[in-house]
């Protein structure tokens, strides 16, 4: 990647899945002053993706952004989900032309391949995507390639390694999963560092868990600054990390908007005395009693009914710590069906699970406490 293209990036960037909506579509009016706004501070990145609304966000972007303003005034990003219900070469291939269609940007500043880990990264390979987007490359259609990834740092460091011509990786990171063991924010930041890959950071509010977290985390925060709301926190957390390009904050009215830009216009990196309440945040997370999966996966390989348990224990956890049920239920939907796994209610209480957990969970017990919690 362009050094100087580094190095003058402004860290804040617009993540474009959550915008404002309006009689159940996107609030255009609305979108059109918050990219005012974003522009007029000096900011430039803009994130979306193919499947974002079932192209909305992609089509939103087209009128807030790319018809008002010079194309060189701003970055703007887009994805491409090989994995996403296709079963051809040209029907994924296709999802790139769709893209520079609806937004009609011309050209892509970043691309990426979507959302790679577990089974889905086999479609990018048995599509060909990595070579088509770099002959879409070639031809200028994209000036930096690379991937958003969701797995585990050893996976990430096999896809690296194999592809050593991806120019940047997109991480979910933030300071309540910087040790989770199922996420593993910071072994990921540390392998994408090792291979010298830019690093653009996703969820640094965890889905927007981290703008409401508990009450001791939030007295933890206005202990030292009791002005700076709870989101300016996450998000100064992931932009003091070295080697980040840009930290996408998924901003859904203007109000969300005013207070990303109010820190970040003129950013800081975490002082010592606030690197030591983050940690301290993160410790009343952690001790908050959760279920104690490891998300080692033993009981997913003998599961007869194909339950992602491991994911929906994630799930829960989450809902167990920020009390958020609708973002639990959006995150449980992608867990299971969205991954083609089962739900918690079909779970056949054999018992296998059970024989093989190495934390000696009640695996049966949790799942109803699920279904009725998740489900019903």
């Amino acid at each position: 990647m362009d050094k100087a293209l580094m190095d003058s990036m402004p860290k804040l960037g617009f993540g474009l899945m959550r915008l404002p909506q309006r009689d159940g579509e996107i609030d255009i009016p609305q979108t059109c002053e918050m990219v005012d706004m974003f522009l007029a501070k000096g900011f430039r990145y803009f994130d979306t993706a193919y499947g974002y609304g079932n192209g909305a966000s992609e089509r939103a972007i087209k009128a807030a952004l790319v018809d008002r303003y010079p194309r060189d005034s701003f970055y703007l990003a887009t994805k491409l989900p090989a994995w996403a219900g296709v079963k051809t070469a040209e029907e994924a291939q296709q999802m790139f032309w769709t893209s520079l269609e609806r937004t009609g940007a011309g050209y892509f500043d970043f691309y990426l391949l979507h959302n790679l880990g577990e089974q889905r990264t086999r479609c990018f390979d048995d599509f060909d995507i990595w070579d088509f987007l770099q002959a879409r490359k070639a031809e200028g259609l994209i000036r930096c390639l690379g991937f958003s990834f969701h797995d585990k740092a050893a996976v990430l460091d096999e896809l690296l390694t194999a592809h050593p011509e991806m120019e940047f990786v997109q991480l979910q990171i933030n300071y309540a999963d910087w040790e989770h063991p199922a996420i593993e924010s910071r072994k990921c930041y540390e392998v994408a560092r090792k291979h010298g890959k830019p690093v653009i950071i996703m969820e640094p509010v965890k889905g927007g868990n981290l703008a409401n977290p508990p009450q001791a985390v939030r007295d933890n925060f206005a202990a030292l600054n009791p002005d700076a709301s709870p989101s300016s926190w996450a998000v100064r957390f992931a932009a003091s990390l070295e080697g980040v390009l840009v930290v996408l904050s998924g901003m859904s009215n203007v109000a969300q908007m005013a207070d990303n830009l109010s820190y970040m216009s003129d950013f800081k990196p975490l002082s010592d005395a606030e690197q030591a309440a983050i940690v301290r945040a993160r410790e009343i997370i952690e001790d908050i009693p959760t279920i104690p999966c490891t998300a080692c996966e033993y009981c997913v390989k003998g599961c007869p009914a194909n339950i992602s348990i491991p994911g929906v224990f994630e799930v829960m956890n989450m809902y167990t710590m920020f009390n958020n049920l609708a973002a639990a239920k959006d995150k449980y939907y992608w867990k299971t069906e969205g991954r083609r796994q089962g739900k918690a209610s079909a779970c056949l209480e054999c018992g296998a699970c059970e024989a093989v957990c190495p934390q000696h969970i009640h695996i049966r017990e949790e799942l109803k406490r699920i279904v009725k919690t998740l489900e019903d």
